[in-house]
This record gives structure tokens, sequence and C-alpha cells, in this order.
């Protein structure tokens, strides 16, 4: 049994407590799939939950789904199965895209679109709906978003390179770079550890477990952390 006390925006949980029971409960046993389990979503936080034995775990809430089915691809067609699915509610889209989604629903206007390949054809249409309805507790994951921004870093942030000596007679400027290469071959290889832009890179997290799932309003759980800032993008797989 689940009770969860959560704020009265539904899109903002701060903080919430839910009660689970063991790992033996039916609800934690993985069901057959019917659908591919697949959705875009929105990173919201992160908080914890309380099971009955007193163990904390950390989670963080994503806002997942609903996505609407805007494209079926096909070996046939275009030479791969694919779906592609869009999210969220879009301003001043282009003609194209605009016409492009209007064919999966006629006030469609996406602020995110994204293409899921398959092995097989797909058993979706176009205008499907997919939500959170496809996953259950317990399933394994792979979460996939932009890394918080850094800025331009130093290599001792960037690389975790060592400061220089901070001893008497020193410059004094014990984070720069030092040499970055020799008499020969008189030149600086490419790829090497240099200060430059940190973060937001494409980051994968795989086998992140569901552990709280809110059918209504479109909610995932996830047990561990979650590539991305508040309010970023994220695309959730379930594993085959």
């Amino acid at each position: 049994m689940e009770t969860a006390h959560k704020s009265s925006n539904s899109h903002v949980l701060s903080s919430f407590l839910v009660l689970r029971g063991s790992k033996d409960d039916t609800e934690y046993q993985i069901n057959e799939r019917k659908q591919m389990q697949v959705i875009l979503g929105t990173k919201i936080g992160m908080t914890q939950i309380i099971g009955e034995d007193g163990i904390v775990t950390p989670v963080t809430i994503i806002q997942a789904g609903p996505a609407t089915v805007t494209q079926i691809k096909t070996v046939e067609s275009d030479g791969y199965n694919a779906v592609q699915l869009g999210y969220g509610q879009g301003k001043n889209l282009s003609k194209a895209v605009s016409g492009h989604a209007k064919k999966a629903g006629e006030n469609l206007s996406p602020k995110v679109m994204k293409e899921f390949r398959t092995a097989d054809a797909p058993e979706l249409k176009t205008g499907d709906v997919l939500t959170v309805e496809q996953f259950n507790l317990g399933d394994k994951v792979t979460i996939t978003g932009i890394s918080k921004g850094k800025g331009f870093a130093g290599t001792v942030k960037r690389w975790n390179f060592n400061e220089s000596r901070n001893t008497h007679g020193f410059k004094g400027n014990i984070r720069r770079v030092g040499s970055i290469g020799s008499m020969y071959p008189q030149k600086v290889f490419k790829g090497k550890k240099m200060p430059g832009r940190m973060g937001h890179d494409q980051v994968t997290v795989k086998n992140l477990v569901v552990a709280y799932i809110d059918k209504e309003n479109n909610v995932l759980g996830l047990k561990g952390a979650v590539p991305g800032p508040k309010k970023g993008i994220v695309t959730i797989e379930g594993k085959e």
C-alpha cells in the first residue's frame, strides 16, 4: 500500500512520504510488457521516500509524459523501425514542424520531438498517447539527459589536476596549467586536457529503479540521481 503527502501543485513535488511494502509484494513483480517502455519527461527535483522498514531511499521526481506518437517509421518506408514521440507545449513552431505534428493531433504543438529505434515494427500508431502506466514498480530503466553546464573551467576543476606548490619563492598562481608540451614533437597532441567548457553534455545513466509511480499526475520517482538541471528534458527507456 502506498500513501503520499504531496503539495497542491502536482508539478512541484518538493517533499512527500511514501510507505511501501516489501520487495516480495506483487507490486514489485515486473509484468509482461504489452507496450514499449519509452517516454519523455521533465526533471522536477529530488526528494526521499521512507519504507515501512524505515529505510530512506533518495529518488528523483520526473514529470513523465504524456507523450504523443507523432510518426511511425518502418523498414519498408524509411529503412528502419522507429517511433517518434512529441512532448510538452512548444511556442513559435515552424510551419514544417507544426504541419508534421498536426498529423497526430489537431492541437498538438510539441516542445520536443525525439525518435526511438525498435528492433521490430512498432505496434503503436500515430496519435497514440504514452503515459507512466507502461512502467511498474521495480522496473530498471535507462535515462538520458543534458548535464548541468559549468561554463569555462580550469584544469583543476575540469580534470581534477593538482595545484602547483604554494611555497616561498613561488610565483603564486597555483592553479595555472603549466607546461603542455615538450621539445619533441613540437606540437600539442589532440585531446590534451586543457581548460575549456565544462558540462552541458549528453549523459546516460543505466539501471535506475522505478521506486514511485503516480498515474494520475504522470509522475515517476527513480531511485538515485538523474543528469541535468531542474526543468531539464530527459528520455526514459525500459530495459528489454
